[in-house]
C-alpha cells in the first residue's frame, strides 16, 4: 500500500506538471496566436480567457496543489528526511501562485479595464502581451521544476 505522504507527492507532481503544461501552452502559441489578431480581437479573447478561467476544475488544480505543496513542505522541513519536497513546495508556491498573483493578475486587472475597440488599447495591450507572456514564462518553468522536485522526491 502507498504511504500517505508518497500519494501526496505524487498528486503534487501531478498537478504541478498539469499546471506547467497549461502555462507552457500560452507561452508557446496561446499568446502567439492572441498577439497576431488585430488589438481588440485579442484583447476581447483574453479578456474572455481570464473570465472563464476561473472556473473549478483549474483553480481546483492551481491551489489544490498549492495546498498539497504548502503540507508537503512543512511535512518535510519536520521530518528533514528529503530536500526534494520542500524545493518543490517553494518553486510551486513562490514561482507559480506567487508570480501569478503579482506578475500576472495585476495585468489580468489592468487588462479588463481596456475597451477592445478603442484603438488607445492597443499600445497597453502590446505591452501587456509582452509583459504577461514573459511572467508566464517564470510561472511555467517554476511548475515544472516542482513537478521534477517532487518526482524526485518519490524516488
Amino acid at each position: 500500500m502507498i504511504a500517505a505522504i508518497d500519494l501526496a507527492t505524487l498528486l503534487a507532481a501531478l498537478g504541478a506538471g498539469l499546471i506547467a503544461g497549461v502555462f507552457f501552452a500560452f507561452s508557446s502559441f496561446v499568446m502567439g496566436a492572441l498577439a497576431r489578431l488585430p488589438a481588440a480581437q485579442g484583447i476581447a479573447a483574453m479578456q474572455s480567457i481570464n473570465r472563464v478561467v476561473l472556473n473549478p476544475a483549474f483553480l481546483g488544480a492551481f491551489f489544490g496543489t498549492g495546498a498539497l505543496a504548502l503540507a508537503l513542505g512543512i511535512y518535510a522541513l519536520i521530518d528533514g528526511k528529503s530536500a526534494w519536497l520542500p524545493a518543490g513546495a517553494l518553486l510551486y508556491l513562490v514561482g507559480t501562485i506567487g508570480v501569478t498573483a503579482l506578475g500576472n493578475v495585476p495585468r489580468n486587472n489592468a487588462l479588463t479595464r481596456l475597451a477592445p475597440d478603442d484603438p488607445a488599447s492597443a499600445a497597453p495591450w502590446a505591452r501587456y502581451v509582452v509583459e504577461w507572456t514573459w511572467w508566464n514564462h517564470v510561472r511555467t518553468a517554476a511548475a515544472l521544476l516542482a513537478a521534477a522536485c517532487f518526482m524526485l522526491a518519490l524516488i
